[in-house]
């Protein structure tokens, strides 16, 4: 094991710099913070370090509603002076997000905030762009047609959010967005959808459902490509990859399972169960749980609150069974899957199984 005065030793004797070193021991943090008492192939999760990050998490929740009252108080009928007030709040707002980002983010790298501060960036940005780039009151009276650039907008201060403070979370916040402005795209394009199952249904005439498909494909692979850069889940890179996953396998599986279920058919729950099967297979062998239970937890939500209908029980049945037997068994079932798996699958790119026989 080399220690700090191990690297003290190699700076001093020229075999590496001082920079290196830096790096050296900033490796070995991340990857002490990042599968410290995990075991072995389990899955890096952290919401928040301590209590403290939750008291700091409630200052914040209250200082935002406070700063919306404030802004609520002074707001008028006369159209400039709202768009002033929500242009110019909304502009000291994000300074005020930026200022307390660089310092709990940054300077004190707390989880829990970090999450905090880019959803509340997130919406003081959308309703900032809305406030100075829409038609507030076409807005105001059902006409969407203005919102797509000032939520781009939005988008895209997002965007220069994650690539100064790479909070995971905002990420997901970004994939979010991206599929909100797709289907606003989509609506002012080709007609609103004659019901929100439009949104959803392959069987529908409106291209919401393909949307919904396609920006799931495209968000797995970024996922895909932040996992393959970290097999071994150690850096940011893999909480970024975790996170995209919870968007993209709710997004995919959503409208399979809504224009399965919509059926009422007899054999559409074993294709939904085929489906998820796939589902699980692949989240198995790229070791993501969170895309696994993402995609089954968002099913069992549709089954249950949409359809009651006999096999829509039996099947939220059926997957706490699987859920069950996964969770006891996922290292072993994985190891298996490995080693069935053709030589073109990038494995040195997958994490390594934990065992050495199935």
């Amino acid at each position: 094991m080399i220690d700090k005065d191990d690297l003290r030793a190699s700076v001093s004797a020229g075999i590496v710099t001082e920079a290196q070193a830096a790096a050296l021991t900033s490796l070995a943090h991340s990857r002490s913070g990042a599968r410290e008492n995990l075991a072995p192939g389990d899955e890096p999760f952290e919401l928040f370090r301590g209590f403290n990050e939750i008291f700091i998490v409630v200052g914040l929740v209250v200082l935002a509603v406070g700063w919306v009252g404030v802004v609520t108080f002074g707001m008028t009928n006369d159209p400039l002076s709202l768009r002033n007030t929500l242009i110019y709040s909304g502009i000291i707002a994000a300074v005020v997000l930026w200022g307390l980002s660089e310092y709990f983010i940054r300077k004190r790298r707390m989880v829990a905030p970090a999450i905090t501060l880019s959803i509340l960036f997130a919406i003081n940005a959308a309703y900032t762009c809305a406030g100075a780039f829409s038609e507030l009151f076409m807005v105001a009276q059902g006409d969407n047609s203005s919102l797509p650039l000032p939520f781009s907008l939005a988008t895209l201060a997002l965007l220069l959010f994650w690539f100064r403070f790479r909070v995971p979370f905002a990420l997901a916040l970004i994939a979010l967005a991206a599929f909100g402005i797709a289907i606003l795209i989509a609506g002012n394009s080709s007609g609103s959808p004659a019901s929100t199952e439009e949104l959803f249904l392959l069987s529908a005439g409106g291209p919401f459902a393909w949307i919904t498909l396609a920006l799931g494909v495209v968000v797995f692979g970024i996922a895909m490509a932040f996992d393959m850069s970290d097999p071994h889940r150690v850096t940011r890179r893999a909480a970024n990859g975790f996170w995209l996953h919870v968007v993209a396998a709710p997004a995919l599986v959503n409208t399979i399972a809504l224009s399965l279920l919509e059926r009422d058919a007899g054999w559409s729950n074993s294709v939904l169960l085929a489906v998820l099967a796939l589902f699980a297979l692949v989240a198995i062998v790229i070791d993501r749980r969170s895309f696994l239970i993402a995609a089954i937890g968002y099913t069992v939500i549709l089954a249950t609150t949409i359809f009651d209908g006999g096999g829509a029980v039996y099947t939220v049945l059926f997957l706490g069974i699987v859920l069950l037997f996964l969770g006891a068994r996922w290292e072993r079932i994985r190891a298996r899957l490995l080693a069935l798996m053709p030589g073109f699958i990038p494995l040195h790119r997958l994490p390594p199984s934990h065992l050495t026989k199935a």
